[in-house]
């Protein structure tokens, strides 16, 4: 389904093929990455579909103890999925951050806390102007001791909302980085389309974890 977004990017994007560089995460490959920290045993990994990848990687770059962010497709049923693909609502794909963060800095609970304020929870295949299964919301987790944690927020946050969630949980089963052009998207273009308001990446640099 082509959206407000899909219409700002051009052909030649849409058409672009996956490199040689493109790879998928498995929930087995995903423990065995190498980590960017010289604390390495502290580096923890979520991935998050909150609606277009562009706004939610940029949102969690602001926060403090966030080490590095990939914007990919996750639990789909095909490999190798290009954007053009996904954009077809077919291949069950969401569009999704991995973040990676320091545990000593940041804990989970408090990236998820911040993650239901960037999302519409109770909204169906859609966040903004976006529609379609890419655009659903997700919490897809590698290590199922996080599983707990997960729940413990999300039945925190749901006791805010009448209606009922439907925002994911599931493990990784897959998750392929996106084409480079959208890596890093909104650095590259400041003035690019986001489903979030400009506020929210204030409210996330200015975020602190209780110690």
């Amino acid at each position: 389904m082509i959206t407000e977004k899909e219409s700002k990017s051009s052909d030649d994007q849409l058409f672009q093929q996956p490199t040689n560089e493109q790879r998928t995460v498995t929930k087995e490959l995903a423990a065995e990455r190498p980590d960017k920290s010289e604390n390495s045993h502290t580096i923890r990994d979520i991935y998050l579909a909150g609606g277009c990848f562009w706004g939610t990687e940029h949102y969690f770059k602001q926060v403090e103890g966030v080490v590095d962010t990939e914007v990919g497709y996750a639990n789909g049923i095909i490999e190798h999925p290009t954007y053009k693909q996904v954009c077809t609502d077919t291949t069950q794909f969401a569009e999704t951050v991995h973040v990676r963060y320091n545990s000593d800095v940041v804990s989970l609970e408090f990236l998820l806390t911040l993650y239901f304020k960037a999302i519409d929870p109770v909204s169906i295949n859609q966040q903004g102007h976006d529609k379609g299964t890419q655009y659903r919301t997700g919490i897809y987790y590698t290590d199922v001791a996080d599983l707990s944690t997960i729940e413990e927020v999300y039945n925190e946050e749901q006791k805010k909302y009448d209606q009922p969630f439907a925002v994911e949980k599931q493990p990784l089963e897959n998750f392929y980085p996106a084409e480079d052009y959208h890596q890093d998207y909104l650095d590259k273009n400041p003035t690019g389309y986001c489903h979030l308001p400009v506020a929210l990446f204030e409210f996330a640099r200015k975020a602190k974890a209780k110690r």
